[in-house]
């Protein structure tokens, strides 16, 4: 079945992720309605814990994040950060990046993935300037693949990228993407997360980038 939402979570806490209860966690995310599958998140430098999943529509998507996700969090006494993207808008763009989540074959394991989110309204996301930034992104040491997101309502452009190596991704996120925001005139949002500590926890789920 095809997704046609994506969600990225991250909660506000610092645990090293062999602390985090991902069985548990798992077991009940699994019966949420719509789920298809979730690459866990683990942040570098910080140790937060989140995910990016895919869901069969859009309204499995929005129960996900008003309902099972703030509980979630709750139960961990946090504050949390949860984003609602179409699928369906993007599929032509990431299925040029490679994206997993389209069918691509990884090309290796991930050792680090990388989140984008910049402060612009592009609506509908095929008016974006995806084009003219694909082959640039492809020249982007280290890079595996992206996963391009559109916001829900609010059309903001984003992505979701699998690295070699946190290095690779750490230098992306720190050199090249601040230098796409500034071409884009846009305030911009980056978060890094080591992949390998996460590898179980999402093959449990089905993660395409295991596949």
């Amino acid at each position: 079945m095809s997704q046609k939402a994506f969600v990225y979570t991250e909660l506000q806490i610092s645990a090293p992720f062999d602390q985090v209860p991902w069985q548990a966690i798992n077991d009940t995310i699994k019966k949420q309605p719509g789920f298809l599958n979730k690459t866990w998140l683990s942040g570098v430098g910080n140790n937060s814990a989140g995910g990016i999943y895919a869901f069969d529509t859009v309204e499995n998507a929005q129960a996900f994040v008003t309902g099972y996700f703030p509980s979630e969090a709750r139960n961990f006494g946090v504050a949390q950060t949860t984003r609602v993207f179409d699928a369906v808008a993007t599929q032509e763009a990431s299925i040029d990046m490679n994206s997993v989540h389209y069918g691509a074959t990884p090309k290796a394991k991930p050792g680090a993935y990388v989140y984008t989110e910049v402060q612009l309204h592009v609506l509908p996301f095929d008016n974006g300037p995806w084009r003219d930034f694909n082959p640039v992104l492809k020249q982007q040491p280290g890079l595996l693949s992206k996963t391009w997101l559109s916001g829900l309502h609010t059309g903001t452009p984003g992505g979701f990228y699998a690295f070699d190596t946190i290095e690779n991704a750490t230098r992306f996120a720190l050199v090249y993407f601040p230098g796409e925001a500034k071409v884009l005139n846009a305030a911009f949002y980056t978060r890094v997360f080591d992949a390998t500590v996460t590898e179980a926890a999402s093959l449990d789920m089905a993660s395409p980038f295991y596949a």
